[in-house]
């Protein structure tokens, strides 16, 4: 009889204690999530104060009517330019950044920006025209028209932001190998050789053309940049900075993308070493000419069924 009760004690111990180990364990998990909430927060809010000052870009309604989502996909159409008051000019970049869920792949296509395409409602135009006559929804209907690619989401980018970016998250600067004197239209002037860009100089790589590359090069070094940026960003310090570079980008950016979205993915790509981040460029060589049209000017003639079936076949759907 005793010995019943012996080991009904010591069930009963064992069960409290077990209990007492779960409610230790959940306490921690709780504690753990918190203070990970509060460091994003801190350090959001601290790069919200950082980059205040120098917002540049104004306050506008956009419209943008974004394609419905795909089940892991999402399209990102990314707009480089530089913000001039109430001045509404041509987009300097077009990217469509795509991000599978799935796989947790990314892919980078560039769009010349002197590419000669159908513009809905204005003819036949230069594609960065689109932005300056009907905004990031022009662009985004040029897109679905010419090229039948579905876009949920918009992100117009100030060059101002770049700078800050860079210099908050690589303070001892990036490390380029310049292949040429980079001199003409950009500010600073860059020289050949292997040196640590800061964020104004990165942004004079990234936007120089006076060159026999033209926009063709230039569109190369964006590429290159982000896929550096980002082998970069892809260490603990690096993921460790996102919270604060979102905060310092936010007041230099547009977009219809929540913060938290854009936390969630940037921390899963960032989140993986060794990432090969795939880019494409349109026009592809051979699929186009140059051609003059009054009115316009220098032009890239596409041979759009090419192109449009090369986007299909590099983008997932």
């Amino acid at each position: 009889m005793n010995e019943r009760i012996d080991r009904k004690m010591y069930r009963r111990k064992r069960k409290r204690k077990k209990r007492k180990i779960i409610l230790l364990c959940f306490s921690i998990i709780i504690l753990v999530f918190l203070l990970g909430a509060s460091y994003v927060y801190f350090q959001y809010q601290a790069g919200l104060e950082k980059s205040a000052n120098n917002s540049v870009i104004l306050d506008q309604k956009v419209e943008f009517n974004g394609a419905e989502l795909k089940k892991g996909i999402t399209n990102v159409l990314l707009l480089g330019t530089d913000a001039r008051g109430k001045e509404i000019s041509r987009t300097d970049t077009i990217m469509v950044a795509q991000y599978n869920s799935d796989n947790n792949e990314v892919k980078i296509l560039s769009i010349m920006r002197d590419s000669y395409v159908d513009i809905p409602g204005h003819g036949s135009q230069k594609i960065n025209a689109a932005y300056a006559f009907g905004g990031p929804e022009l662009l985004r209907k040029t897109l679905k028209e010419n090229f039948d690619m579905d876009i949920q989401y918009y992100s117009l980018v100030d060059f101002k932001g770049f700078s800050s970016i860079i210099d908050e998250v690589f303070p001892d600067g990036v490390e380029m190998d310049i292949e040429k004197e980079m001199v003409k239209g950009i500010n600073p002037p860059l020289h050949p050789g292997m040196q640590k860009l800061d964020g104004d100089q990165l942004l004079s790589y990234v936007r120089f053309r006076k060159d026999s590359e033209s926009d063709f090069g230039r569109v190369r070094r964006q590429q290159e940049v982000l896929k550096l940026l980002t082998d970069e960003m892809t260490d603990v310090k690096g993921v460790m900075k996102i919270p604060k570079t979102l905060g310092i980008i936010k007041p230099f950016i547009k977009t219809n993308i929540k913060t938290s979205q854009v936390l969630s993915i940037a921390t899963s790509v960032l989140g993986e070493k060794n990432k090969n981040i795939e880019s494409m460029r349109i026009p592809l060589d051979h699929t186009y000419t140059d051609e003059y049209y009054d009115g316009v000017g220098l032009v890239l003639d596409l041979d759009v069924s090419e192109n449009k079936k090369a986007i299909k076949d590099f983008l997932s759907e």
